[in-house]
């Protein structure tokens, strides 16, 4: 992500030759023809607004610099910072983000992180060099309730845009956009409750984490309101581990071995590992075991049996973090908040009743 930028028209000592290797580059990266890449630099009519952006859009990513006629009052680049991408939300966020970015016609700029790789800090510091209109992030650093604020504080007191996806912390002037943790734990319990469970048992990732802890109270708080689960001991029900497939399948073996009859999990992911610690114990999902995910990602309805999940509104929760951070550069009041957005109860046929 190089700060420097290259002009599409030649300049001094650049002939024409270059200027056409430029168009091509461009026409290539957009998918249109050089003709096409020609008009929309020359703010010629004709052209769809899909086929403009895309164009646009492909001189921003490339470096090159933007006709004066075309340049935007902002920088035209926004920043968007993620987890890696293995788990499936992450792109399911970073997709529904960059489009809805792109449309509005600025160009977003994905940043997702790798253990060892580069971190958030680093990434922040590059997009500020590049001059960005502002950042998303994504179950960052913000999620992390052993992480300092100050690295948000600071971009808010030099008046950055910023919007903080899932996960809330207090001292941090910014719209916070976050899945409701509680009322998606109520749903997968009452919905394990009705099919006779009482022994419930919740896989979630580690700890530290600001959704995790709220999951784990929505988890207590859901059982202790479920009749006959007087005298259960909630602690070994509780498995807090890695939000991955061996992580769900390392917490799966100790809740089953715990006696659970049924096990909420944190992600799908971690519910994919649950499913396959019941398989190793010889038991069988639902008839056994029933399991219930959370985030519903792509594929899960081809998993066997399909999963039942606890669908998180990822559509409506990357248009709400972008609406504030554009209506931020656009100069307009913005009531920097939280906003919590509803879970739901999708039915498959990974949860059954309980076996008498």
């Amino acid at each position: 992500m190089s700060s420097t930028s290259v002009p599409v028209r030649p300049g001094a000592g650049e002939g024409a030759g270059g200027s056409r290797g430029r168009l091509a580059d461009l026409a290539a990266y957009a998918g249109v023809s050089e003709a096409t890449v020609s008009r929309v630099l020359n703010d010629k009519p004709g052209v769809a607004v899909a086929t403009r952006q895309a164009v646009l859009t492909a001189v921003d990513v490339l470096g090159y610099e933007r006709p004066s006629k075309l340049s935007r009052n902002s920088a035209g680049l926004v920043g968007l910072i993620t987890p890696e991408l293995t788990n499936p939300v992450f792109p399911m966020f970073a997709q529904s983000i960059e489009t809805q970015m792109a449309a509005a016609g600025f160009t977003p700029v994905l940043c997702t992180q790798t253990p060892g790789g580069v971190h958030e800090d680093e990434y922040v510091q590059m997009l500020l060099d590049r001059g960005v209109s502002a950042i998303v992030f994504v179950s960052g650093y913000h999620a992390d309730s052993r992480a300092a604020i100050d690295r948000y504080t600071a971009l808010r007191e030099r008046g950055l845009p910023i919007a903080l996806v899932n996960g809330y912390r207090e001292g941090i002037d910014a719209t916070f956009i976050s899945h409701d943790d509680h009322a998606s734990m109520r749903l997968a319990v009452r919905h394990l409750r009705d099919l006779g469970h009482t022994r419930i048992g919740f896989a979630t990732g580690p700890a530290r984490y600001v959704p995790v802890q709220r999951r784990i109270e929505g988890f207590r708080a859901a059982m202790a309101d479920l009749d006959g689960s007087d005298g259960v001991d909630l602690d070994e029900l509780i498995c807090t581990t890695l939000f991955s497939v061996e992580g769900g399948a390392a917490a799966g073996r100790q809740l089953i071995e715990a006696g659970a009859t049924g096990i909420v999990c944190g992600s799908d992911v971690m519910a994919l590992g649950v499913m396959r610690a019941a398989q190793q114990l010889g038991l069988s999902v639902p008839e056994d075991l029933s399991v219930v995910g959370g985030d519903d990602v792509p594929f899960m309805t081809f998993v066997d049996p399909p999963l039942t999940t606890v669908r998180m509104d990822v559509m409506g929760m990357a248009e709400a973090a972008v609406t504030a951070v554009l209506e931020e550069i656009a100069g307009e009041p913005v009531d920097r908040r939280e906003y919590l957005f509803d879970p739901e109860l999708i039915l498959r046929e990974s949860t059954g009743p309980v076996r008498r």
